[in-house]
């Protein structure tokens, strides 16, 4: 896919990572992924770190602080969507069964943003660009190429996405890794993201938007993920008519998937 400058209002437009040792992770990623990393001041003891490929912004990470630590919240990915108006958005999110977790605020001059939990659990942000558009390389391998929705119950969070953001659902019959029902949202003929029942033998997690990561070779690149401290939660997978994934975990423990599409 080219370069991305804008993204439509309900696509997914930004990933960011979570994590309890930041320059570990700029390095694990950086290695696995050949992105570079830019420290940016962002409030008062706090650093944003700017991921790129290319010189063009892909991802961020930052420090997961002590409060949310001692709550519990393990490293991880996530995701925003863009919206037209985060304000309205965070109120439409709650008149649906959603929690607002953090009410509209601007990050500086470059969006205004709300972080939501839909009524299964999961947690995402919606995103209103000023300054700051998002991603600006989608689908190209060492950058974001799809989100996936894992949940217990996904009749009641296909309906609250689907009103929440307008988007259609197309649901497909999958036998590989396991026979389901797999759910691709979709905005017109764009595909947005998909939605699937959590695996049984995932374990006691919660409802959460799984990042995938684009590849070249999954196979390769799992075998670096584990070179380089990380693990394989799921090993490298065909899924028919569809492509090629793994499931893993950096060394501070966030859950990531690589892709590679059937061309």
């Amino acid at each position: 896919m080219p370069e991305v400058t804008k993204h439509k209002p309900g696509m997914f437009c930004w990933i960011e990572l979570a994590t309890t040792d930041p320059g570990a992770a700029k390095r694990f990623y950086g290695d696995l992924f050949d992105w570079s990393a830019e420290d940016v001041p962002a409030g008062e003891g706090m650093t944003y770190t700017m991921l790129r490929m290319r010189g063009k912004e892909v991802a961020a990470l930052y420090q997961l602080d002590e409060e949310r630590r001692k709550a519990g919240i393990p490293p991880h990915w996530f995701t925003y969507v863009a919206v037209k108006s985060a304000d309205e958005s965070a109120k439409k999110a709650a008149s649906l069964g959603g929690t607002v977790v953090q009410e509209p605020f601007d990050v500086m001059d470059v969006g205004r943003m709300a972080v939501v939990r839909d009524p299964t659990g999961a947690h995402f942000a919606v995103w209103e660009p000023k300054r700051h558009q998002g991603t600006a390389i989608v689908g190209e391998p060492g950058s974001h190429v799809w989100t996936e929705l894992l949940t217990p119950d996904t009749k009641k969070a296909g309906d609250f996405y689907s009103k929440l953001f307008g988007w259609e659902r197309e649901e497909m019959q999958m036998t590989e890794p396991r026979p389901q029902t797999y759910t691709v949202f979709k905005m017109g003929e764009d595909r947005v993201g998909g939605l699937m029942t959590t695996p049984p033998n995932a374990g006691p997690i919660p409802p959460n938007w799984l990042v995938y990561l684009a590849t070249r070779d999954v196979d390769a690149t799992a075998n670096n993920i584990k070179k380089l401290g990380g693990s394989i939660l799921m090993p490298p997978t065909d899924i028919p008519d569809v492509g090629r994934f793994s499931v893993n975990q950096d060394p501070q423990g966030a859950v990531f998937a690589i892709f590679k599409p059937n061309m």
